[in-house]
């Protein structure tokens, strides 16, 4: 693959995130600020990780099927057909037609962003050579995946700021333009671009039949189902409503958790080489750092416990539990890269990212029952049960 197509894949990639951060954030606090449950925020996301799951099982099928770029058009395409279903929101409907509304179009904004991460993570593969390409793909990997954080982070921020400074539909229009430029730059400089396309692809090998990817799969499942119990509805909700936190406020916090997981994840590599040297081995690292964020977050919630939820104990605890997180997290997204063939990955990488939208999709569900049902604590204790089955699976991988 061309590395300047390289970089126009992901400078799409990375656009496309600054949007999709900001409208996670923009719906979260907007419906909820018109009267929307947390049970009833969670089902607005519902959708919208359940697409994401379809997308990736049959997102790695289309895009070996029909090229990269063509599945990374489409994603952007579909971004701006949700936005513009959501701009066009009347807050005179009844409450449920709306909640159905806003549940299919985020349904939409789900299978536009797995499109795009399904293009964006396949074609790192296309781009190392066979000399030290562990490192070096580790090294892509983390880049990508942690600038596409730090990203999302600054589009968390921008989500709410915006919709503090000029409003709900002010907000969407200025995102909807930004992407039809978005979607004119992808066409014009991918246009020849399709990355490994076989026409022949038989649909049952969108399902790996490597025993490491299927437990590394799942593994991912829990990890990003233990973020999601506490990030999606509980915490923005938590400070919102407890502690009186502003629109802003809510969103700077939530932007700088996300951009300093980003961080950690671009410099995932180095941290391990100055942790261990040279001769770490990335699987027995997925075990370690599990079970240190396993440890982390349960004595999280014993202290948050019993210190009665101090904001600074909790703010502190989430943090630690970000850099813990990202190297984990880094991990992962190397070792599917890594255990896959040059030719299937598309295929492979689907079925992964399938696994991490299973587990979003769980995560969110989770959070808005557990917040609604037992408050931050319910949060907690799910999200430290969904990492003891993380680290037991990769103690399973470790050994495989």
């Amino acid at each position: 693959m061309d590395i300047k197509k390289y970089i126009a894949v992901t400078a799409s990639y990375w656009s496309f995130t600054l949007t999709d951060g900001a409208l996670r954030m923009l719906v979260l606090l907007y419906f909820h600020n018109i009267g929307y449950t947390p049970i009833q925020l969670s089902l607005l996301f519902m959708l919208y990780e359940f697409c994401g799951v379809i997308t990736n099982i049959t997102g790695g099928y289309l895009a070996k099927r029909f090229g990269l770029n063509k599945t990374l058009f489409t994603g952007i395409f579909l971004q701006i057909v949700a936005l513009t279903l959501l701009f066009n929101l009347n807050n005179t409907w009844p409450q449920l037609y709306s909640l159905v509304y806003v549940i299919i179009a985020q349904g939409i904004s789900g299978i536009a962003k797995d499109l795009t991460k399904v293009s964006a993570k396949s074609a790192i593969k296309t781009v190392v050579s066979d000399e030290n390409k562990n490192r070096r793909l580790f090294k892509l990997v983390s880049f990508l995946t942690g600038s596409k954080n730090t990203l999302k982070g600054i589009g968390f921020f921008l989500g709410s700021f915006l919709l503090s400074l000029v409003g709900y539909k002010v907000t969407l229009s200025i995102f909807i333009f930004f992407l039809l430029l978005l979607l004119i730059f992808s066409l014009i400089s991918l246009r020849n671009y399709s990355g490994i396309v076989k026409k022949k692809v038989k649909f049952s090998k969108i399902f790996s039949k490597s025993n490491s990817i299927n437990i590394l799969s799942v593994s991912r499942v829990f990890l990003f189902g233990a973020r999601d119990i506490w990030f999606v509805v509980g915490i923005p909700i938590y400070f919102y409503e407890k502690l009186d936190w502003s629109f802003t406020e809510v969103g700077s916090f939530m932007a700088s958790w996300i951009v300093f997981y980003g961080i950690v994840q671009s410099f995932a590599p180095k941290l391990l080489k100055m942790f261990y040297g040279d001769n770490f081995s990335e699987n027995d690292q997925a075990f370690f750092w599990s079970i240190k964020l396993f440890l982390m977050m349960s004595c999280l919630g014993f202290l948050s416990h019993t210190y009665d939820y101090n904001s600074y104990l909790i703010c502190i605890g989430l943090f630690i539990f970000a850099f813990v997180f990202a190297i984990n997290s880094s991990i992962h997204s190397y070792l599917i890269l890594a255990l896959t063939k040059k030719s299937d990955v598309t295929l492979d990488v689907g079925f992964y990212y399938m696994a991490n939208a299973t587990g979003r999709l769980v995560g969110c569900l989770i959070s808005g029952f557990s917040y609604q049902v037992a408050g931050l604590m319910g949060c907690l204790f799910f999200t430290s049960f969904f990492l003891f089955f993380c680290s037991l699976f990769s103690y399973f991988l470790k050994k495989n």
